[in-house]
Order: C-alpha cells, then structure tokens, then sequence
C-alpha cells in the first residue's frame, strides 16, 4: 500500500466516523436486545427456544447473509455462518437445553465415569445420513477422528476435543469415548454446529467433496450451491430426530431454502422490505430502527454465549504491551459506547468484561476496565511515560510511546472503528497507526505473532471455557495446534483456575473458579473486550415458527414455517 493510500484510506475513515456518530453521545440502556437484564445478567425465556405449535407444511424461504463460509466442511471450519448452517445440513450427538444443560439428541444417554475420562455414549438406533449411511457407534468414531486428524486443518473442533484420545466400539450403537485429562465442556462443545456429524461414507472416502457437497444427517439436504452468490437447500424426506429441546416432531415444514450471499447491507434491508427475500440472517443494524417500526418486519437481537467481541488483542511479548500499565491504559482509554455506536448503531452493547452476559458463571465486572481518561493518563504516568513530544504524545527516554494497530476489511468490526480507537488513544497521548491488509495476510502475521496489537476479534463458543481457548497458555500456536491465544499471554495464576474449571463438575466450584478468571482477566488485560457478540436477524411477518438455537442462538429453521394461506 503506498503512502498516498494510506492517507486517503484513513481520511476517509476519519469521515466516515463524522458520518456515523451520533448528534449526541448514546443513551445508556437504549439497547433494544432481546431477553432480561437481571443484576448483569441476561436470560431469555424458554419459549424462545422450543416450538410452540405444529406449522404449516410447504413453501420456499428466501434467505440472505451478508458472506460466504467458503466450504461446508464444519470440522475444517472456525466460521460464523456455521452456527446456523450447521443446524440445516448436520445433527450434532448432544444439545443444550433451554437453561444449557445437556440434553439428548442424536445420543440418547451418556454415562461418565468417576474419574471423568471416559464417557460412553449410548445413541439412537434409526438415525440415517442423506447417503443412506446409518448413524451408529462407527460413525461417531470416523467424525471425531476426522476432528483431530491433521489433515482436517481444523481450527475449532481439534481444540475443543483436544483432551479425546479414541475410542472403543463396544456395539453398533454405544460408543466409549476416551480422555487423557478429566474435560467437564467435553458434552458442551460436543453440541455446537462445528462439531456435527457428517456421513462417516464421506469422510472415508471422498473427504475433499466435503467442502461443496456435504452429506450430512440434517433436516435439509444441499441442492446446489454457487460460491460468493448462494446455495439451494430442501426438505430431507423421513427426517425425524430434531433435538428433543426444540419439540418440533418430524420433518422439516419447509420445502425448500434460497439462500443468496448479499455482502451490501442496504440492499439486505431493501430486499427484506420490499419482500423480495423474507429473511435477513445479518440484519444490518443501521436499518435496525427502520426494521422495527415496519408493521410487516421482525427484528431480532441476541447475545451469542462465550467470549464477547474484541476491539483489540496486545501481543504481550513485544513492547509496549508487555507492560500490564500499558495494557489496562489502553483498556480504559477506549471509549466503547461510541464503538458500539459506530459498529451497531444503538444496536450493540458495550462491553468491558470477559464473558457474554448469558453465559453460565457470569460474573459481571464492568467498573475495572471501564471508560477512564484520568485513571488511564495515571497509569501511562505510572509506567514512565512522563514525557511529551512535539506532537503531544508520550515519550519516555527519547522514544514515542507507539504501537501499531492490525486490521483488515471486516464489516462486524469496520474501519471506522479502528480511527476511533486510534482517535481515543491520541487523546492521552498514545500513537497508534493503523495497518489495514487483506484477510490471510493479517492470519499469517496473527498465527506469526508478528503484530503489537491486533483489531477486532470474535470468538463464540456456548461455555465458559471460551476463556481457556483464548487466553490459557495451552491456546497458544504451535507446529501441531492452530491456538487462538493470539497474543501469545501467560499467567500462571489464570491456567491454574482455568485448568481446574476444565476438570470440575461442581457447579459451587466452578461458579468460584470462573470468577476468579474472570477477575483476574480485568487486573491482567491481555485483550480489551469492546461489545456484547450479537446476532441481528430480520424477518417477515408471515414467517412464523422462528425459534433459535440454544448453543449459538441464531435462527434454527427446521421449525419455520410460511403463513401465506392455501396456495
């Protein structure tokens, strides 16, 4: 990138802030999310997530997203789209209930043994994939083999069953599942969508035609897809193993779903309200006011579990932030209401705390990294960083207190995000320019470690364990691991009770554990934690049956329905 661009990419995203910021700073609370806020914490009634009556059968849903995963292969995949896709084409073994418990689906009981390493699974007998395969005891063997093999490249599901060693076939249809180490999130993680089953067929024999053409057991079946422009699902024909906690009985009501990828956000909304598409699975937040006050539109705002969105990740091996002072400066020099104004237009929910606000174990603690100026120039203080340049930044024995900021073209975390923070940090005397590059140069330099600090970042899972994938020092990359510890932190304190949280299952013990993590994180600050991770969908009135996932809580289609009449 020249110069020259460099300077008009950063005026104009100087502009776009101006264009984008509110006539007056946002109003606290004025958030419209879904669920209950209740000292912190938010809940959302079971009813949102099992169905509430038998729909309709027939039609042909019209669905956009704002971009394409690239493949299907869940296993080989870190990707967002998943979390909804996954649950048209794949089943998983287990699911969460409505308060997130473990509940059955393609297993339909588990026993654990004292020692917490062995896990037999016992499953159901009349579960077939769309190839005819039947899902059994081998089945389950072949997929969380091709989890953990190598070849998979899998940044997700190898590391959620890091801990599983193999297996034994002790029937055709129970499984014993071996662990090296005591993993309470084993069945957690075993229901999110990445680690779904696919056609043990497939996996063996042709596991490339994954990516395009997979074959799974899941209420639809793939009919055609188009990369970047869309893909065609339809009814799969003696479906009936939809997870209990759904109660939706049967095949899917829906005949068909017309997926289109339409990366412009205006034409999401355009299409939506002029009833071209019926269904926007990235409702564009600017629009969000606009959806809501049409009387034939649907909006919906949730929170993702897990790991909030960040607006910056320190690599603490290099300067400045190998200095904690300089880490939890920055943290409270970040102004993240106006970042959530600028990202979500009202829409999202600032957030300076370590994990979702639905999540199990939450703890809140939103004052220790909260919006400071003056206790933020204190700490730069207290780090040395005394002196001043021409400029007004700081210096301290000659050297200006700089770091550069990583970033690519992302539209959950745009541009004009990265000049605010840039913005907030000039005010207290921190230079930070920003490097924009393409997506898979910004991955190399990521997994690399070659960045100071690194924009954005988005990393769901439905436990508290998300805090371990992140920020243990087992997460860290290595030669066999692609880690997400991008920063490469260490804290001895923070693995002890992250690794004894893995092996508990007292819910008293955890519930301590947790918080010691999550408070440990805010005295620690190895990321800076920006917004709740929010999933904004949008429908039409006439689609009915909307419930969501209770891993992921996206869409979950099987029990949408059109009430259009009688054709």
């Amino acid at each position: 990138m020249s110069a020259l661009y460099k300077l008009t990419a950063v005026m104009s995203l100087s502009l776009a802030i101006s264009a984008c910021s509110p006539a007056t700073p946002p109003v606290s609370g004025a958030v419209h999310a879904d669920g209950t806020l209740t000292n912190g914490v938010v809940t959302y009634p079971a009813s949102d997530f099992h169905e509430q009556s038998p729909g309709r059968s027939g039609g042909t849903l019209r669905v956009s997203a704002a971009s394409d995963a690239g493949s299907f292969d869940i296993h080989a995949l870190s990707n967002g789209n998943m979390q909804w896709m996954g649950r048209i084409l794949f089943d998983c073994l287990v699911a969460q209930d409505e308060q997130g418990n473990i509940s059955p689906w393609l297993a339909k009981s588990w026993d654990i043994s004292d020692d917490g390493k062995t896990y037999t699974f016992h499953l159901r007998d009349d579960v077939t994939f769309s190839d005819g395969e039947k899902f059994n005891a081998a089945a389950l063997q072949v997929n969380l083999d091709h989890m953990r093999d190598p070849a998979t490249k899998s940044p997700l599901a190898a590391a959620y069953i890091a801990p599983y060693t193999g297996g034994r076939i002790i029937d055709e249809y129970t499984f014993e599942a071996h662990l090296r180490e005591p993993y309470t999130p084993f069945l957690d993680v075993l229901a999110q969508s990445w680690l779904g089953m696919i056609s043990p067929k497939q996996i063996r024999e042709a596991p490339k035609s994954i990516a395009e053409h997979p074959v799974g057991s899941g209420p639809f079946t793939l009919l055609s897809y188009t990369r970047d422009q869309g893909a065609v699902f339809v009814k799969r024909k003696g479906y009936h193993w939809a997870p209990p906690v759904t109660r939706h009985q049967g095949e899917a009501y829906l005949d068909r779903i017309e997926l289109s990828y339409v990366p412009e956000a205006m034409i999401r909304f355009t299409s939506l309200e002029s009833g071209q598409s019926d269904f926007a699975l990235d409702a564009p937040p600017q629009n969000a006011a606009a959806i809501r006050a049409n009387p034939d539109l649907v909006l919906r705002s949730r929170i993702r579990k897990g790991n909030p969105s960040r607006s910056m990740t320190f690599n603490v091996e290099q300067p400045p932030f190998d200095d904690v002072l300089i880490r939890r400066a920055v943290a409270k020099a970040i102004d993240r209401e106006g970042l959530a104004w600028i990202s979500g237009f009202g829409e999202f929910i600032g957030k300076a705390d370590f994990l979702a606000a639905n999540t199990r174990f939450y703890q809140p603690n939103n004052d220790a990294l909260a919006y400071d100026v003056n206790a933020a120039n204190a700490l730069l203080d207290q780090a040395g960083w005394t002196g001043r340049d021409a400029q007004g930044y700081r210096t301290k024995n000659g050297q200006r207190l700089k770091a550069t900021l990583l970033t690519y073209d992302n539209p959950a975390f745009p541009a004009s995000v990265s000049v605010a923070i840039q913005a907030d940090l000039k005010k207290v005397g921190f230079d930070m320019p920003i490097e924009m590059l393409p997506l898979t140069r910004v991955t190399e330099r990521r997994y690399a470690g070659k960045f100071q600090a690194l924009a954005a970042g988005y990393w769901h899972t439905n436990t508290p364990d998300g805090l371990f994938v992140l920020y243990h020092s087992q997460s860290i990359s290595t030669a066999k691991l692609i880690g997400q510890n991008a920063g490469k932190f260490r804290d001895a304190e923070l693995d002890r009770v992250l690794s004894a949280a893995r092996q508990s299952r007292d819910p008293v013990e955890l519930q301590h554990l947790y918080s010691i993590a999550q408070q440990r994180l805010t005295e620690t600050v190895p990321a800076v934690p920006s917004v709740e991770s929010q999933v904004l969908a949008a429908y039409r009135r006439d689609v009915k049956g909307v419930i969501f996932d209770t891993s992921h809580n996206v869409p979950y289609f099987t029990s949408v329905w059109l009430d259009r009449g009688q054709p």
